[in-house]
């Protein structure tokens, strides 16, 4: 029975205070060359929160922003705006130039391609052996500590379903599930909180992904990492993640219990997402033509597919968070629809601040 790689939080930190918690964040991307002032908006206000030992989703059709989501919270992009807090603490004001040591090890990104982020050149043992060095773990700072090292590197394969027989295999010598194992492996050896997961088995064959999905749950309930799970699979998001957030041109839309939300999209975007997404029960009432406008109609507005409705506010007024059927079920979206009505009941959530205020 191999021990646990994942260490508590810091025992300061409350076991309320989220593992990864995002306040406004924004991205642009300037283009045009160096002395252009023309920029793409890839962000605009994300906020985004992850519990303690809680797996959620990010879905959106490719280009939505799910990617640089990640990568500006990992710090490998520097974000235009907003806050990013890891236990609590403001990582951009704490390390203001570029991540810190104590920021790797409390969060780690496994990427989409198994093979394009293990150097071809090194054996398994390799990739393994730099992490647990760079960050101390496993005795490697201290005297006469090989055994304990190659002790820790062997229990790593293993809580990663691996022989540890394969740390002196190279990468091309494993198949891709086996590689994404490696790849979390790797992330695992500097015992972090946070795992960002960027459709980590799109690249995979359907046959070895579900293994991958049950290795993460494995982690979340045996070691109680976090998880940001980014997918544009439905199904696994469903399977996989607690809660799921829906991104469209590069804000959150909708947000809820997984379950409740892709059993009853509210957003028109969530709906698009759902049905495309194949099923037997609706194969005579499925409408392509219907489908291929509505997706046109989303895609050509950067707020709502709604946005030429003169009932709508859509073109004027950004829309605000409102509630979605059982408020127990976390569920809530961004939508003019779902405005309630002057003089009757409803759930619309407080009003997001202006920025300024």
């Amino acid at each position: 029975m191999s021990h646990a790689v994942h260490s508590p939080a810091r025992p300061d930190v409350s076991s309320l205070t989220p593992a990864l918690e995002v306040r406004g964040l924004g991205k642009s991307f300037h283009i045009g060359g160096l002395f252009s002032s023309q920029a793409v908006r890839a962000l605009h206000r994300v906020d985004l929160t992850i519990g303690r030992g809680e797996i959620v989703a990010l879905v959106g059709e490719s280009g939505s922003g799910k990617s640089t989501l990640a990568r500006c919270v990992a710090r490998l992009e520097k974000p235009s705006e907003g806050a990013i807090l890891v236990d609590g603490v403001e990582v951009l004001k704490r390390d203001r130039f570029q991540a810190s040591r104590e920021f790797r090890s409390q969060l780690q990104m496994v990427f989409q391609d198994p093979f394009g982020s293990l150097n071809p050149a090194h054996r398994i043992e390799h990739f393994l052996r730099r992490s647990l060095t760079i960050h101390g773990k496993g005795g490697t700072r201290q005297r006469g500590s090989e055994e304990q090292t190659r002790r820790r590197l062997e229990e790593l394969m293993t809580t990663v379903g691996l022989q540890a027989d394969m740390l002196d295999s190279y990468p091309h010598e494993l198949s891709g599930g086996q590689r994404q194992r490696v790849a979390i492996a790797r992330a695992l050896a500097v015992e972090p909180n946070v795992i960002l997961a960027d459709e980590p088995t799109s690249m995979l064959d359907v046959s070895v992904r579900i293994g991958v999905l049950n290795l993460m749950r494995k982690l979340r309930d045996e070691q109680g990492i976090s998880m940001l799970y980014i997918t544009h699979d439905l199904a696994s998001a469903r399977y996989l993640a607690d809660r799921t957030a829906v991104m469209f041109a590069g804000e959150i839309v909708e947000e809820g219990e997984s379950l409740d939300l892709l059993a009853n999209p509210a957003h028109p975007y969530t709906q698009l997402l759902v049905s495309a997404v194949p099923d037997p029960a609706r194969a005579g009432s499925y409408d392509p033509i219907h489908r291929a406008q509505l997706r046109q109609a989303v895609m050509a507005s950067a707020s709502c597919a709604f946005e030429n409705d003169p009932k709508q506010r859509c073109s004027s007024e950004e829309p605000v968070r409102h509630q979605v059927g059982d408020p127990l079920n976390r569920h809530w979206v961004r939508c003019h629809l779902y405005r309630p009505r002057a003089g009757a009941g409803g759930h619309a959530l407080a009003t997001e601040p202006e920025p300024g205020d």
